[in-house]
């Protein structure tokens, strides 16, 4: 595998990291996932301004432009095999004796890239569904800024899988839904698609977008807003987007069936939508 640290692309064997990259110490970093189809890295831009967003978020300079950006990521796909990938991008505010503060002067950005194979998600689970439990969502209020501090996550998601689920759907002040560990989640109620608004509270995905975007271009009925818990629990679908899984049907949660306990209609759409959209669309170049 093929890597690049800082400036030069090397095996990941050869990299190495100071134990003082404030990365490594205070999780002072963050982080981008994209999707590579066909040697091509989806929605570049979008994800490039959704990193931006990240590192204005914890005021750390972008070490590169879009075009520096567009020409790594370029490389990284090219020097690693497979036509379908996913790229992990991560940057860390550096290399700095340990103190809370922000280094004064600025020290050099850390900046790794990797790729990873991208594999479709298996057609069991599209027949089957996954199972999900809810928990609470305990994280900080900045969720919007993709940080590489992802501890809650972490314990979030191993919650998920000591129960035997592939998720833990988060519920913020036992009030409302906000997302998943590692995903967005939809809810369907009445043949309408409910999302829940791109705020403080959840990460803006760029799957989450496709999916939006291919239900007001079919027709289908959907609202972004608030989604209370109580609608969650009564809801006749629950759906999971993300980069690397697309679109999974959520059929049961904490160990209850959802509605009928199989993979329902706004599913079965919603897929062969995504489907269609990456065959003609992901697969082709992103002007």
């Amino acid at each position: 595998m093929a890597i690049y640290l800082n400036g030069q692309f090397m095996p990941i064997e050869e990299a190495k990291i100071s134990v003082l990259d404030r990365g490594f110490i205070f999780g002072d970093g963050v982080y981008e996932v994209i999707p590579v189809y066909s040697l091509r890295a989806f929605r570049l831009q979008e994800h490039l301004r959704r990193l931006q967003h990240s590192l204005d978020g914890i005021r750390l300079a972008n070490p590169h432009s879009e075009s520096e950006w567009v020409n790594l990521v370029n490389q990284l796909i090219a020097r690693n095999s497979g036509e379908d990938q996913y790229l992990y991008l991560h940057i860390t505010r550096g290399v700095a004796k340990r103190d809370h503060a922000f280094p004064q002067p600025p020290v050099t950005p850390t900046v790794f890239m990797m790729s990873s194979p991208l594999p479709s998600p298996p057609a069991e689970l599209l027949h089957s569904g996954i199972a999900c439990i809810t928990a609470p969502d305990n994280r900080w209020l900045r969720c919007d800024i993709k940080s590489i501090a992802l501890l809650p996550n972490v314990l979030l998601r191993q919650m998920a899988v000591d129960a035997g689920c592939a998720e833990a759907i988060l519920i913020r002040n036992n009030e409302f839904m906000t997302e998943g560990a590692a995903s967005n989640i939809f809810v369907v109620k009445n043949g309408t698609l409910l999302a829940p608004p791109k705020d403080n509270l959840m990460l803006p995905g760029i799957t989450y977008d496709v999916v939006l975007e291919l239900a007001a271009a079919n027709g289908i009925p959907h609202e972004v807003r608030k989604i209370a818990v109580a609608e969650v629990f009564a809801a006749d679908e629950l759906l999971l987007t993300s980069s690397t899984r697309e679109v999974l049907a959520i059929t049961q949660l904490d160990a209850k069936p959802v509605s009928t306990g199989k993979p329902g209609a706004m599913f079965a759409r919603l897929h062969k939508l995504y489907q269609e959209f990456k065959r003609d669309v992901m697969r082709k170049s992103q002007d």
